[in-house]
């Protein structure tokens, strides 16, 4: 084997290490994971192989990721706006996130009612003020305005 046969060998194996290591700390989407294996200077024809390879073995995938990522995140209290915006940061797939959103089973409405309740107590906002308080945490949260605006409106939630 030649030289140059023989380091590349050594590099495509050190990218695939790199990228072992990172997913056994955590899962990681695809792009997120070429995107730190570019950043620590590795080829990018061979980063695209040993995904590939990683993608064949299912040691990587986007599915995973994001159904873990939807988990996690609806665990701290954050809506499928804010969700869906962050996933798209990690560059998953459009529809992958709009299958695994829809998939998760979560009731946004309810959702939303809970994390509202943990932050504002069981009682719903008196006046206007308070509702737009409510509102904007909401929002920012991740919530889309109809879900906050049903919300703040029904009362059943309490």
């Amino acid at each position: 084997m030649s030289d140059s046969a023989s380091s590349r060998s050594v590099r495509s194996r050190s990218v695939r290490l790199s990228a072992m290591d990172m997913l056994a700390r955590r899962e990681h989407s695809s792009g997120e994971l070429r995107r730190k294996l570019v950043a620590r200077d590795y080829d990018v024809a061979e980063i695209e192989q040993t995904l590939a390879e990683l993608r064949a073995e299912n040691l990587l995938s986007d599915r995973r990721f994001a159904e873990a990522f939807i988990h996690a995140r609806v665990g701290r209290g954050y809506g499928p706006a804010r969700i869906e915006a962050e996933l798209r940061q990690r560059e998953v797939d459009e529809a992958l996130i709009d299958a695994c959103l829809a998939d998760c089973g979560e009731d946004w409405l309810a959702h939303a009612a809970r994390v509202r309740a943990r932050k504002f107590g069981r009682a719903m906002p008196e006046d206007y003020a308070q509702r737009a308080r409510q509102a904007r945490f909401l929002q920012y949260r991740g919530f889309f305005s109809d879900t906050i605006r049903r919300l703040l409106r029904n009362d059943e939630y309490d």
